[in-house]
């Protein structure tokens, strides 16, 4: 039975309910379900009394809403009102925190305003099926633990539009954020179950409730995670969204425990310690000890205490790493820049290099090393770099920017100071990564990037001899090629 007008006109709202008139009788069902859950919706239809301004009454309850469910339907989008209450509820949730939820019916593509939250389609959702979906709705109105068990929701990693700027803050708990690809679902939530029956923190895309800002979400998880757990497999090493998740956590200096469970090392994870998990199972005690004692490390700011990566007698690796194709890499480098992701870009670009010189494993480059990196391929980097940012970014930026000096070139400390990444020739250059970024400030200082960092080794006691020997052996094979690569 519906509740009567004025008893439900005065009181709380948990969930202000937003449609068109032709998905009226669609959204009864929903208020009514929600209602069922113990929850107070706000729906028109049983909250604005005859004679009642119905725009000041949507106005107040919008307001005093801390939630929004918004029907999004072929009919919506063509209903001027419903557009203009989704436009309220999508700046509430990027101003206040307010959750937006959008819910999508008649199969529509989900509109730009709402494409960067995690929505959840109905558009087929019957019997069970809808009695579940309903059921998650209202836990995370309510703010309950979401229902478990079952197949993650294929919303949670189909998000179209990144989130709009806003600073990253820390979650409630740092965890253990679980990436793979969607190929994997089954042994990844395998995996964070298990973690889970450990008492470890831990999290996955399988986590992102509706509503929830998606990408600002994962970054947020990322950059505060205990340690980013990669399982690696031909799919993940494909997966865009996965090396977004492992440059993202490279970038801020997590710590990385990879699970190798098919195929070879991940490119980006080639100087890592890894699970050796082709057998398909999943941690022993010893792998969970060694993770107890890790969150403990982070939790006291202590360094991450992770085994050294295994090598061959020779020093190379004793799992196959890897190749990321000049062609792939490139257009993968394209994306990035695209996305204004320069730090995510920087990192693959340094990636680009070493495996074209075969040094992915090591790191670093001298001379002898360097010459064996295409001029065509340093000529690609370099015009998507400049491309991008107009000229101002790219290796060619970089040798107008600090001239040839002599035979042998001009010292690191000279190059590092005319590029930015540090302040004078004398002066210390950041060890953290994401510390040193930041140095290119809000416009980028020209000359800025690529800079050939590679946070994978930033921990060898050598790391600033390695990444002086890679820049100078770089722009060293430009000059030597008289290559002008834009």
């Amino acid at each position: 039975m519906s509740p009567s007008r004025s008893d439900a006109s005065r009181s709380h709202s948990d969930v202000f309910l937003s449609y068109a008139a032709d998905d009226a009788a669609w959204t009864t069902t929903l208020a009514e379900h929600l209602k069922g859950h113990g929850l107070k919706p706000f729906f028109d239809q049983w909250c604005i009394e005859s004679g009642q301004v119905v725009i000041h009454q949507v106005e107040r309850a919008l307001l005093a809403s801390t939630n929004g469910i918004a029907v999004i339907s072929p009919a919506s989008l063509r209903d001027v009102r419903a557009m203009d209450e989704y436009a309220v509820l999508a700046t509430a949730a990027a101003d206040n925190g307010f959750r937006f939820i959008p819910v999508l019916l008649g199969h529509v593509a989900v509109p730009p305003f709402a494409a960067h939250r995690v929505w959840r389609d109905f558009s087929d959702a019957t019997g069970t099926e809808f009695t579940d979906k309903v059921a998650e709705l209202a836990a995370v109105i309510a703010g309950r633990p979401a229902p478990t068990g079952g197949t993650p929701a294929p919303e949670n990693v189909t998000a179209t539009h990144r989130s709009p700027l806003r600073p990253v803050t820390a979650p409630e708990e740092p965890a253990f954020v679980v990436c793979y690809a969607p190929a994997d679902a089954e042994y990844g939530r395998q995996l964070t179950e298990q973690l889970r029956a450990a008492r470890l923190p831990v999290w996955s895309t399988s986590d992102l409730r509706p509503g929830d800002a998606h990408f600002w979400t994962i970054r947020q998880q990322l950059r505060y995670a205990v340690a980013i757990v990669v399982v690696m497999t031909p799919e993940a090493q494909d997966s865009d969204d996965v090396t977004r998740m492992i440059l993202e956590g490279q970038v801020h200096g997590r710590p990385f425990v990879p699970l190798l469970l098919d195929g070879e090392v991940n490119y980006h994870l080639a100087a890592n310690w890894h699970v050796d998990a082709r057998d398909g199972d999943l941690l022993d005690e010893a792998e969970l000890e060694l993770l107890r004692l890790l969150h403990q490390d982070v939790a006291q700011g202590r360094p991450a205490g992770l085994p050294e990566a295994r090598r061959t007698p020779g020093g190379g690796p004793t799992v196959p790493v890897g190749r990321l194709s000049a062609p792939a890499g490139l257009e993968r480098l394209r994306a990035r820049l695209a996305e204004d992701e320069y730090e995510h870009a920087d990192l693959l670009t340094t990636r680009l290099v070493l495996e074209a010189a075969g040094r992915l494993t090591e790191g670093w480059l001298s001379a002898r090393h360097a010459a064996k990196v295409p001029l065509e391929l340093l000529a690609g980097i370099d015009a998507l770099w400049a491309g991008r940012s107009r000229g101002r970014q790219g290796f060619d930026r970089q040798l107008a920017t600090v001239p040839a000096s002599g035979r042998r070139g001009p010292r690191f400390p000279e190059v590092g100071a005319a590029l930015g990444w540090r302040d004078t020739a004398e002066a210390a250059v950041p060890r953290l990564y994401r510390d040193f970024a930041q140095r290119a400030g809000p416009g980028r200082r020209s000359g800025f990037f690529p800079t050939l960092r590679d946070p994978g080794h930033e921990n060898d006691p050598d790391w600033y001899d390695r990444w002086s020997s890679t820049v100078l052996a770089v722009h060293a094979r430009l000059r030597e090629g008289k290559a002008r690569p834009w």
